[in-house]
């Protein structure tokens, strides 16, 4: 048996951000993007059109909007972990059928916790199912409307998970944005009929298989906490495409053919919940020791990768795009985050933005 190559250190986040298209040569289109990562974290509307940005060239924000909203290539729905993710189209049947089950459960706890008795959830999913079925695409504030007619409660929580209920049930998906929101839709209407009932064995197999395409060097613990499935699916997954993979040091694993050579990170500004930060694990390779990027309530801050780690945070506001550097910076450094801070702006379509770099505290 070969032994397995060594991966330094060094070089782990490098060969990642080849996997994550943050190296080589850029994606064409979003769907190429959301294809290779395979699901894309999509809570943040901004922050997963930053992540197609970061892995193209050349390409806006309106790009992405029309892959939603035109192509319906692309759709947002929840799956992995119970978060919202952002897939293809046509990886939405098998994904959605393999890392639902699991959410169910909790999202019944979470109607009863909300005021949502079992009657008023059934209630509210028909309530949105006829509303989409009658008036197509509408947006939460107006199925929030439909469900306060049906004597639905919408108060705090409720409305989200009332809507979760109907996407779980493989009903609704968000898919084309609507006056700068992304409405919901019916997935009969949205994506015609659906295909005959995944193998599990083989999705656990596809799951793996592509995975490992945006996410390797990895083992079978990352893969388990990325889908949000059982240590055992990950181990089954993986031993369906034993004769795909090699083995690398420290119980790594990538497909056939990886090579241990990377090419150098460039600087590149990531948004809000950035896949780089949710593949594997440990996400220490990326962020160190440092917790301002990630917050004590989940939420993932956008920052700037230098040479594969973060070396800021950065917040756009009111025209402003201000970076704000964990240590001291060189020139070189400073000058390559205000020139990806400018194609932010280009991609947003902010053409008046200004780019503000500022010294690190002390």
């Amino acid at each position: 048996m070969a032994t397995p190559r060594a991966v330094p250190p060094r070089r782990l986040t490098a060969l990642r951000c080849r996997s994550q298209l943050l190296t080589g040569s850029p994606a064409t289109d979003p769907v190429e993007v959301v294809g290779r990562l395979l699901a894309v974290q999509g809570q943040d509307p901004r922050g997963f059109r930053l992540a197609v940005r970061s892995r193209t060239a050349g390409l806006t924000a309106a790009d992405v909007d029309r892959a939603l909203t035109v192509d319906r290539s692309l759709v947002v729905t929840t799956l992995n972990r119970g978060t919202l993710h952002l897939v293809r189209a046509e990886d939405y049947w098998w994904l959605h059928a393999l890392t639902t089950p699991p959410l169910h459960t909790d999202n019944a706890r979470r109607l009863a916790e909300t005021g949502v008795d079992p009657a008023q959830a059934e209630r509210g999913v028909d309530t949105v199912v006829a509303a989409l079925r009658a008036e197509g695409p509408l947006t939460r504030g107006q199925l929030r409307g439909h469900l306060d007619g049906a004597g639905v409660p919408t108060a705090g929580q409720a409305l989200i998970h009332t809507l979760l209920l109907t996407s779980l049930r493989g009903l609704t998906v968000r898919g084309p944005v609507v006056g700068g929101d992304q409405a919901w839709v019916l997935v009969e209407d949205w994506l015609g009929t659906p295909p005959a009932a995944p193998n599990r064995h083989r999705a656990l197999a596809e799951l793996s298989r592509r995975y490992l395409a945006g996410h390797a060097p990895a083992d079978e613990r990352d893969l388990a906490k990325w889908a949000g499935l059982p240590l055992r699916d990950a181990r089954a997954g993986l031993s369906a495409i034993a004769g795909e993979v090699e083995a690398m040091a420290g119980g790594l694993v990538a497909l056939k053919g990886f090579p241990t050579e990377a090419d150098p990170v460039p600087t590149r500004l990531l948004g809000s919940f950035d896949p780089l930060l949710h593949g594997w694990v440990d996400r220490r390779p990326v962020v160190g020791d440092d917790i301002t990027i990630v917050t004590v309530n989940g939420l993932f801050r956008p920052f700037a990768l230098v040479r594969g780690k973060a070396a800021a945070s950065w917040g756009l506001a009111s025209g402003v795009l201000t970076i704000r550097p964990f240590a001291p910076l060189a020139a070189a450094t400073r000058k390559a985050m205000a020139t990806d801070a400018a194609d932010v702006g280009r991609f947003l379509g902010l053409d008046d933005l200004t780019v503000a770099v500022e010294h690190p505290p002390g």
